[in-house]
């Protein structure tokens, strides 16, 4: 068990590190983590007063291409695909050589972490690209998925991880995978998923008498506790609430920083640099303003404190932003509910609704606009491309459909709607004409598009926009139904629900222009000496374009890599593992 964090040494009193990271989200604390690997110390602050930023609510899957973990499992050589993929997703969109350098370093990354600090995953073998039509594309292999990990092995800093969005759990915290939501469904009619599910719900009810929620952690949660625990174990020291409000530097070069925490200033020296990893801008309204497409986006299911205040911090240091891409964000679909309890739940809509057979999305016209079993992230594209009359746009479908499947935050097999329709956050209509009043969009027009729409379901093929006609489409749809295409299924007449989306981003993936190794690059494409960028502060490497489950921490946990690489020697000593 790890010392209490109340032994940590007051922050006014650190005096110097030689390495001081600015975020506790998985991009900075994989920098952190190999920093101290390599024999650096290691300064970690937070602004905000729990650790892990948008990470511990995420997912928590890493992208990473050519990973040992998938050949392992038995997948081919991957580099030659990845570029191949990543060269059709990116094209001219942005430039070559960041992507080829995210190619170079992410297995060496994984395979490091896994080597000197255990920190494990397991391959996604069925998880096609987002991209799955393009050449290069992968069917599985490349998504990795972080390993279970004990929260009492935190002790006391247990209750400093964030923690996951509270509807993604169950019995009051209670975390679970994807995988293991889609088997306890079935308890009823499965002997191993009533053990399973029994098993996991006794050890939930152990937890529950001595911790405010589950300590089996999963997913995002699951990756920035083992982090953290990696950290603090060899002498790390992390410092939540931390505000930084200035880089120091002298004769061009960033050499630490200073702030308040708990009402008491502190300095740090940096003796081999800053990074700047506070997660990008999305929870900023002027920011997502200024750089997000309209409609503005009101709503985001980051981080609240992942504001650009580190971004801003790069600027003043010198840095400058890179290139204003096609939308400057990653998107989720989301739809808000506003809890029994109070606060607004921003609940990104993934995969679990919208590419199912039976659902259909429609503007505030009542027709259709885009491809509904798209990513979130290319769901949200096609919003913005058909513009403001789809934002929000309405998800609909039949009364079986919740049940199969669950809607938003409504789960499957949930026995009556009434609290989500008295709420305002379900709609609800006998027939589609009373449906389209409850919505206010056009009844001949909404009857028309289901009319069309099912005839094309019943006849498996999406002629309007290709719903179902790629495997990542396929993978999210249910092809136990028996229909012709399983992401398509007719919607039915009577007794209808709906629920409003909205483009929410994510992240943002404008941020600082920086070098193949995180270096902060100036006006003049000259480094900053002593100063860092990984995560959603740093530009994408990708564009802003987004290949797979994933690519957000894959992208952050490379970069955090090769920042501490280069900080400890000078270079990122890519392919190698000491």
């Amino acid at each position: 068990m790890l010392a209490d964090p109340g032994t940590r040494p007051a922050l006014d009193s650190v005096g110097e590190a030689d390495l001081v990271v600015l975020g506790s989200g998985a991009a900075g604390l994989t920098a952190a983590l190999t920093a101290i690997l390599d024999g650096l110390k290691v300064v970690v602050l937070e602004v905000a007063p729990v650790l892990g930023g948008t990470s511990a609510r995420s997912s928590g899957t890493v992208w990473v291409p050519d990973n040992a973990l998938m050949h392992a499992a038995g997948f081919g050589p991957d580099r030659e695909a990845a570029e191949q993929y990543l060269e059709a997703l990116v094209g001219n969109i942005g430039p070559r050589a960041p992507w080829e350098a995210f190619l170079d370093a992410a297995p060496a990354m994984q395979a490091d972490l896994e080597a000197r600090a255990g920190v494990a995953f397991r391959p996604y073998l069925s998880a096609p690209d987002y991209r799955s039509d393009l050449p290069g594309a992968a069917l599985g292999g490349r998504p990795l998925e972080p390993a279970a990990f004990d929260g009492r092995q935190l002790g006391n800093w247990f209750p400093l991880i964030a923690d996951p969005i509270r509807e993604l759990t169950v019995f009051g915290g209670m975390m679970v995978t994807r995988a293991e939501a889609q088997r306890l469904i079935r308890a009823d009619r499965s002997p191993s998923a009533l053990l399973e599910g029994a098993g996991l719900v006794l050890r939930h009810a152990r937890d529950r008498l001595r911790h405010h929620r589950g300590t089996r952690l999963v997913m995002g949660n699951a990756l920035i506790a083992r982090l953290v625990h990696g950290i603090v174990w060899r002498g790390g020291l992390i410092y939540e609430s931390a505000h930084v409000d200035t880089l120091a530097g002298k004769d061009g070069q960033v050499t630490g920083v200073s702030g308040t925490l708990a009402g008491r200033t502190f300095a740090l020296k940096a003796r081999r640099g800053v990074v700047l990893a506070g997660g990008g801008f999305p929870s900023d309204p002027e920011k997502r303003r200024a750089e997000l497409p309209r409609p503005t986006p009101q709503y985001t299911p980051a981080s609240p404190f992942a504001r650009g205040t580190t971004i801003d911090l790069g600027i003043a240091a010198g840095g400058v932003l890179g290139a204003s891409g096609i939308d400057n964000a990653m998107w989720f679909p989301s739809s808000l509910w506003s809890r029994p309890d109070g606060g607004l739940a921003v609940y990104p809509h993934i995969a679990l609704d919208r590419g199912k057979p039976g659902s259909i999305a429609v503007d505030q016209a009542g027709k259709r606009f885009t491809n509904e079993a798209m990513s979130y992230h290319d769901f949200c594209r096609g919003v913005y491309a058909h513009g403001a009359s789809a934002v929000p746009c309405w998800l609909i479908a039949d009364r079986d459909f919740i049940r199969r499947y669950g809607f938003g935050v409504i789960r499957p097999r949930t026995p009556s709607l009434k609290a989500y329709i008295q709420s305002g956050y379900l709609k609800h209509g006998a027939n589609l004409a009373a449906l389209a009043g409850v919505i206010n969009v056009p009844a001949p027009a909404l009857a028309e598009t289901v009319r069309h729409f099912n005839e094309m379901a019943r006849a498996g093929r999406d002629t309007e926009f290709g719903r179902g006609e790629t495997a990542y489409q396929r993978s999210n749809g249910d092809a136990s139904r028996g229909f012709a295409n399983p992401c398509l299924g007719p919607v039915g007449t009577g007794d209808l629900y709906a629920v409003a989306l909205w483009p929410t981003p994510l992240g943002t993936s404008r941020g600082l222009a920086a070098s193949a190794d995180g270096e902060v690059l100036d006006g003049d494409g000259q480094a900053i000496a002593g100063l860092y960028v990984a995560g959603n502060d740093m530009q994408s490497c990708f564009a802003g374009e987004y290949p797979g489950a994933g690519a957000q921490i894959g992208q952050g946990m490379t970069f955090g890599w090769r920042v501490a690489k280069h900080a400890a020697f000078g270079q990122a000593q890519v392919g190698t593992q000491e």
